[in-house]
This record gives C-alpha cells, sequence and structure tokens, in this order.
C-alpha cells in the first residue's frame, strides 16, 4: 500500500504533466476549432499528412499508423473525399482493399499544412538562443523515449548516400538473397556487378545515385538510379534484407529515387523486374509505376517473366 507521502507525489505529478499538456497544446494552437489557421481539423490534418508520407495506403494502414477507430477514420475519408481530398482505387496488390492517395488538391492542401507547421514552429524556436532550443529538443526526446521506450518502437532506418565498401555490399546481398529466396544461380551476382561496375565507372552524381538504408549503422537496403537513353532514368538494384522488410524500406527506398529523378529533370522512370518479386511490384505499383511490357525468358537458371515498368514524371 502506497504511503501517503508517495500518494501526494504522484497526484502532484499528474498535475504536473496535464498541465504541461495543456500548455503545449495551446502552444501550438492544437485547441483551435481548426489546425494553424487552415480549412482542417487536427484528425483530418493528421490522416492528409499520413496519406502524404505513403502514397497508396489502405484504410487498415492508416489505422495503424495513426491508431485511430476505423469507423471514424472511414467517415473522415469519405468526407476528405467529397472535398476532392482523396481518392481510392482498387489495389491491385489486394483485391479486398482500396488504395488512398491524396488528389493533386489533397497535395496542395498538404504542402500548406506541412508549411505552416514548419512556419510555426521555426516562429516558437526563433525566440530562444541556440543552447535553449537544444534544451527544449532534449526535453521532448527524454519524454518521448521514457513514455515508449525505443526497443518498443519499430525499428528506424535512415537513407544516405552510398561510401568505399557499399557496392560490394550490394552485390555480395543480392547473389545471396536470390539464390536463397528464389534459386538464382552464380549469373545474377555477376550481372548484379556488371551493373554496380559501370555505375562506378561512369558515375555522374548530378543525374546518378545510389542510396543505402541501414539501421543502427547496418546496410539493409539499397538502390540505384542511373541514365538511361535522353531524358530516362533506369531504377534498379532494389533490395531490403528480410529483417527490415515492412518497416517502409523499399517505400522510402523507392521515393528517394522518384525525387531525385524529378529534380535531376529526367521526364521518366523505367525498371526491369520479374513476375516473381511480387512484394518489390506492390511498391512500384504504389509510386506510380505501370508495368509497360512483360517477356518469358530463362534467366540465373530458372524460368521468369520479365517485366519493364515506367513511371512519367
Amino acid at each position: 500500500m502506497k504511503s501517503n507521502r508517495a500518494v501526494g507525489v504522484l497526484e502532484s505529478q499528474i498535475a504536473a504533466v496535464r498541465g504541461f499538456s495543456r500548455f503545449y497544446t495551446s502552444k501550438l494552437g492544437i485547441l483551435e476549432p481548426k489546425l494553424l489557421d487552415s480549412p482542417w481539423t487536427l484528425q483530418e490534418a493528421r490522416i492528409i499528412y499520413e496519406i502524404a508520407q505513403q502514397p497508396g495506403c489502405t484504410a487498415t494502414d492508416l489505422v495503424g499508423a495513426l491508431g485511430l477507430d476505423a469507423g471514424f477514420l472511414s467517415r473522415t475519408l469519405q468526407a476528405l473525399q467529397r472535398r476532392q481530398i482523396v481518392a481510392r482505387k482498387p489495389s491491385k496488390v489486394d483485391g479486398r482493399a482500396s488504395e488512398i492517395a491524396l488528389t493533386a488538391k489533397g497535395r496542395a492542401a498538404f504542402a500548406e499544412l506541412d508549411g505552416r507547421s514548419r512556419r510555426e514552429v521555426a516562429a516558437l524556436l526563433g525566440e530562444l538562443d541556440e543552447a535553449e532550443r537544444a534544451a527544449v529538443v532534449d526535453a521532448m526526446t527524454v519524454i518521448e523515449q521514457t513514455l515508449e521506450p525505443p526497443a518498443q518502437k519499430p525499428a528506424g532506418f535512415l537513407l544516405r548516400s552510398h561510401r568505399p565498401g557499399d557496392i560490394g555490399w550490394v552485390v555480395s546481398r543480392h547473389g545471396a538473397i536470390y539464390a536463397r529466396e528464389y534459386g538464382w544461380d552464380i549469373r545474377f551476382e555477376a550481372l548484379v556487378a556488371e551493373i554496380t561496375a559501370q555505375f562506378i565507372r561512369s558515375y555522374d552524381a548530378s543525374r546518378e545515385h545510389c542510396w543505402i538504408a541501414e539501421i543502427a549503422g547496418e546496410p539493409v537496403g539499397s538502390i540505384l538510379l542511373v541514365k538511361g537513353a535522353d531524358r530516362v532514368a533506369k531504377l534498379r538494384l532494389l533490395l531490403v534484407e528480410k529483417k527490415a522488410r515492412g518497416l517502409g524500406v523499399g517505400r522510402a527506398l523507392t521515393e528517394q529515387c522518384v525525387r531525385f529523378a524529378r529534380d535531376a529533370g529526367y521526364t521518366s522512370i523505367t525498371l526491369w523486374t520479374q513476375s516473381i518479386l511480387v512484394a518489390a511490384r506492390g511498391i512500384y505499383q504504389r509510386a506510380g509505376f505501370r508495368r509497360v511490357a512483360e517477356e518469358k525468358h530463362h534467366s540465373f537458371g530458372v524460368d521468369l517473366v520479365g517485366e519493364t515498368w515506367e513511371l512519367k514524371l
């Protein structure tokens, strides 16, 4: 049984947390009927933001990411659809589900919300000196990691540019993973070695790039964007280690390629994949790629159906 003193301390701590919650939500304008003087409520803004981060997501994805009631989410999505902010289409990966994406109007709404949020926080931090800003951010980190320790969260990952040693890792892991999971022979590893060698020999940093995904300093994924003919780029060698699958690594790598290609002035991206690579094909579909050709072939010791996919930028 807790002592009176322990009960009193706990009650004061509860009051302090509740007081901070009232202060913080007021400071950020979260209690206003519309978030940041926008046309959107807080929950609508959260949903718009999450869809922007997960193009082609499903309602189930959103329920899991946002922790919202499924019925409330469904009603809100219907309202956003009536306002032409989101659009649905049948999923080609799962016929029972619908993919949800922002429309052009929705992307404009997200850009406005994102800009307002950034300006609001920038103004808040701009009133502090460097040491005070660091102290505020450190305090937030302590709160987050104490209430939800990192071990209870999905592993976080980061994307970075390639550096010495990474290309060898890309070749090695492609050879090992495809041999183990699909039975492809060493000729596939030889093909990857040829692709990466050509990438290194003719590397043009303004128009080509390799990204490595890593968790706690360990590589867990890769992707390349290389020059094709004219203003066409090629997406190559998307790979995600088994232990990192389900975290959004493949999607993040692909989206990074698309952003880079747009900034570099390409008009389209093409890629070559195989029909049996279901997870990769799903990532490409959600990123907006469409299959434009297919052909049966025998390669790497197995019978395959090769597919060409394209994304217009």
